[in-house]
């Protein structure tokens, strides 16, 4: 049966994903958002990770239905030859692949862009690489942790004259996929324009080195990159300060001005005279006795109440969310942020959707697809095989 066309500015595009884990995944995740149709390859023996890990039910996986919904599902085993002259005629049919298999194992496997683009000449072919597919370390691999490790990120994140706590969350993948996505559609764009499709080499540290380019410029003009917690080079107080519950508040002064009017709020408008935090400098020289005194105001009160009365005062501040208030914040639901998806056996279950909101958005309806749903619209709806061949294909295991 083939899939509903749900619109948006990518529908008509097909998609074809050899990806594993999560930021390859979030590309194909951004794209079908867009109204792409993305098609993960997928053969039982050498399954995602997500579908496996922690769980029983490989259907049912969290990780695996959070990155790939929107998404349809052909097993294809792609260590055989027959099963890679199927994925090749399938890109023959389709507009872009999305790799991020181990380094060099595309080629290996003959589904190189050199062999890629015979099949399909202007093929958008986009390959995802902690190092890049070139380069004398393009041939290393990792996760997220690695990502945001060597690409300098994680030594940013810590407290001042402490060693670096690095990173818990999947913010280098995300932000590797993004990357990779934001190229993909601009190379997508190029093809119309020029009818040229083109080979895209997406570095995971080098997008995450590009998070932080102000800090290149820092070092090129002497300073030392190290962790320094909440602080700000131009502005103080600029922090994250306990509250009552074990809740957090996040506050900044951006001026003098603004600091005198916080020191208001916190009925101590003495401070805002006083010698040691009179001026910029002079609260940057004694950060840490400013830290304290906020503090010790914050530690005695709500943060959603105390953020909303630094708002009626001008100050910028906000309640540091945790999960829970995320998912029951009004806001985001007045907002469609969060959309309820119809899974494969006919269940619902509600996901994050995308970020934006476009006057042509795609419908976004569907769950992350079981292993091999869409098998049959696959091999007898894009690549017209017959239900003998198909038969024979899954006999012979290239096809399951």
């Amino acid at each position: 049966m083939m899939p509903r066309d749900r619109g948006g500015p990518l529908a008509g595009v097909r998609v074809v994903e050899l990806t594993k884990v999560w930021a390859g995944p979030y590309v194909g995740k951004l794209l079908a958002y867009l109204g792409a149709e993305v098609i993960r390859v997928e053969s039982l023996g050498s399954l995602d990770v997500t579908r496996v890990y922690g769980v029983d039910d490989m259907n049912n996986a969290p990780g695996f239905q959070s990155v790939n919904p929107q998404k349809l599902s052909v097993q294809i085993d792609m260590k055989q030859p027959e099963g890679v002259k199927l994925i090749l005629d399938l890109l023959a049919k389709s507009d872009m692949l999305v790799e991020n298999l181990r380094p060099g194992a595309v080629r290996r496997l003959g589904l190189g862009y050199d062999v890629v683009k015979q099949s399909r000449p202007d093929i958008v072919y986009v390959s995802m690489g902690m190092y890049g597919s070139e380069g004398p370390l393009a041939y290393q691999t990792g996760y997220a942790p690695c990502f945001a490790a060597l690409g300098g990120v994680s030594g940013r994140v810590g407290y001042e004259n402490e060693p670096p706590s690095g990173m818990n969350v999947r913010y280098a993948d995300s932000t590797f996929g993004a990357a990779a996505a934001y190229a993909a559609t601009v190379a997508l764009l190029h093809r119309r324009r020029s009818g040229q499709g083109q080979f895209i080499d997406v570095s995971a540290v080098e997008s995450m080195t590009s998070m932080i380019g102000d800090e290149l410029v820092g070092h090129a003009m002497g300073q030392v990159l190290r962790a320094d917690g909440n602080r700000h080079p131009d502005m103080a107080p600029h922090g994250v300060y306990p509250c009552r519950d074990g809740e957090w508040i996040s506050l900044a002064a951006t001026t003098d001005a603004a600091w005198a009017a916080l020191a208001g709020a916190m009925e101590q408008p003495a401070l805002a005279t006083d010698a040691r935090f009179a001026d910029l400098p002079a609260r940057k020289a004694h950060e840490s006795e400013l830290d304290a005194l906020i503090g010790a105001w914050t530690a005695r009160r709500d943060a959603a109440q105390a953020a909303a009365w630094l708002q009626r005062h001008g100050i910028a501040a906000a309640k540091s969310q945790s999960s829970v208030d995320l998912v029951s914040d009004p806001h985001l639901w007045a907002r469609g942020f969060y959309r309820e998806l119809r899974q494969p056996d006919g269940s619902s279950k509600l996901t994050v959707g995308p970020s934006w909101k476009m006057t042509r958005e795609a419908a976004i309806e569907d769950g992350a697809p079981h292993l091999g749903q869409h098998n049959a619209y696959v091999f007898a709806e894009i690549l017209g095989l017959d239900a003998e061949e198909q038969s024979r294909l899954a006999a012979a295991g290239v096809a399951r």
